[in-house]
């Protein structure tokens, strides 16, 4: 009878029909009662073999709901598919503007009073004499502030995304992502640590044709020790945070880039300083604790190499994973050669403070959208599973902003947080006398104009290169954040600058610009 659910037969050897019926077709459409065992009683009156084969749109609903971390939000509607619906594409992020507004408001903040304390920072040791007389230290601040977003933005975007599809469910799931993980940030430390070094040495040679083997090497300890200890630390407060946001019912995805740079910037700064200014000092006593630094690290790689390689979670990332980091150290190696040029001028000394700042916040920013559009695309699948999910090849400004999709929503409230956020951290940094510069109305409107356009260009970057890389086979976890991040020192970088010059050109000497 129609009424009775489709039922596929195979054959037995023997020549019986075995009846195949998905586990959700057992009850009837209204699932009020089961399926009669009559029904599927043999041509002889005895019963029969039944295969029941679980459903995959209902495997796949169940997974949703443990994957999602909606507080509510979700409907619930969603799960009660009839068995004439074929399976639909995963929507993960069923949240509001509100509600992202909501979750991501509170660590965009710390996030960015961390990148003001950075750049409070930076002011007072510019004055410092490694800075001074090793000016290729100001290359090392944004390729080393970057590495939140070459290695700790990426590890909270990979442990996000793992715990939103549930594989860091059990403890034995959990401490395998948690080895694995903080043994291949190491290894991606110091490598990128050393060839930062490296890159600062090269940058600082071209324009002056100057070198000098001291400071290389002093540049090389420096380096690696500063990029070892602030993935340490930071690596294990990512893993709480994500943890603990799965306690509370917060999507990871909204919380745990924003806060890996909170810390991430003072704590990396802080780091370079006192180490460069302690190896500094003993550049002419003790010659050869530099080197040993150095040495000591990379004795260290061999062992996070072994412990990465074990892990299957990290194996494929390790081969894998070293074009976006290094490329991206070099984008922002380039952004702090116009750092270094620009800040040696004394007329322009103020815009120490500020680089940390509008870096800061457009890369964490564009680290909260990629790692929610990540995470919608693992919804659906792995690369290229899912039919109905195709990569743009240029998306439209129109759909990347201003289309109904989730994405789209949160690129909104994101770019929306710009200039209040500014604002806010603007008035703190006046506040604490910082950047040798007034606060006057067309510094602010410079100021802001480049801060907008630097996320607006990010966003829109971001919405391309995650849907590119996704339908080439690369986990954009992995391989958009380093990318974004790097772009967004280099052009953050360069805009204010630009902002600098065009300020000190028409003589805007109520904004005391420099010293």
């Amino acid at each position: 009878m129609s009424s009775k659910p489709e039922q596929k037969e195979t054959h037995q050897a023997n020549g019986a029909v075995v009846p195949i019926v998905p586990v959700d077709c057992l009850t009837s459409p209204d699932r009020g009662q089961l399926v009669e065992p009559s029904d599927f009683l043999g041509p002889d009156g005895n019963g029969v073999e039944v295969v029941a084969l679980e459903s995959c749109a209902n495997a796949k609903g169940v997974r949703e709901e443990d994957a999602l971390l909606e507080n509510g939000s979700q409907s619930n509607e969603s799960d009660d598919t009839s068995t004439d619906r074929g399976p639909e594409p995963a929507s993960p992020l069923k949240e509001t503007s509100f509600s992202i507004g909501l979750q991501v408001l509170f660590p965009f903040l710390l996030a960015g009073f961390g990148t003001v304390a950075a750049g409070m920072v930076l002011d007072i040791v510019q004055h410092w004499d490694v800075f001074k007389y090793v000016t290729e230290v100001f290359i090392l601040v944004p390729a080393l502030l970057g590495l939140k977003g070459n290695l700790e933005m990426t590890l909270a975007s990979r442990l996000s995304t793992a715990a939103n599809i549930g594989q860091m469910d059990t403890p034995k799931e959990l401490w395998r992502m948690i080895t694995g993980n903080m043994a291949l940030i190491q290894v991606q430390a110091t490598v990128v640590g050393f060839l930062a070094s490296i890159a600062a040495v090269v940058f600082g040679w071209i324009p002056d044709g100057h070198f000098s083997i001291d400071h290389a090497v002093l540049l090389c300890a420096s380096s690696v020790a500063t990029a070892f200890i602030a993935s340490l630390v930071l690596g294990m407060i990512m893993i709480g945070v994500i943890i603990g946001s799965r306690k509370m019912g917060i999507n990871p995805d909204n919380v745990a880039t924003p806060i890996a740079a909170s810390l991430g910037d003072l704590i990396t700064l802080a780091l370079l300083s006192g180490i460069s200014w302690g190896l500094y000092k003993e550049l002419e006593s003790k010659a050869y604790v530099n080197p040993l630094v150095c040495a000591f690290f990379i004795a260290l790689l061999p062992i996070w190499i072994i412990i990465a390689k074990k892990n299957a979670a990290t194996r494929e990332v390790l081969y894998s994973g070293w074009e976006p980091v290094i490329i991206a150290m070099a984008i922002s190696s380039v952004g702090g050669l116009i750092l270094d040029r620009t800040v040696s001028d004394p007329n322009f000394a103020g815009m120490a403070v500020f680089t940390p700042v509008i870096n800061g916040v457009g890369g964490n920013l564009v680290a909260v959208q990629a790692s929610r559009i990540s995470t919608y695309l693992h919804m659906s699948g792995m690369p290229r599973e899912s039919s109905e999910i195709t990569p743009r090849k240029c998306p439209s400004p129109c759909s990347t902003f201003f289309s109904s999709d989730v994405n789209s929503r949160s690129a909104r409230v994101l770019f929306l947080l710009v200039v209040p956020g500014h604002l806010v951290f603007l008035y703190t940094i006046s506040s604490m006398q910082g950047g040798h510069t007034t606060l006057t109305l067309i510094f602010i409107v410079f100021y802001m104009t480049a801060a907008l356009l630097q996320v607006l260009i990010l966003l829109y970057i971001a919405d391309w290169m995650v849907h590119w890389m996704w339908g080439r086979d690369l986990d954009p976890d992995n391989f958009s954040i380093p990318y974004l991040t790097a772009l967004g020192d280099l052009i953050g970088t360069g805009l204010l600058a630009l902002s600098f010059h065009i300020l000190w050109l028409i003589g805007d000497r109520d904004s005391d610009v420099g010293d």
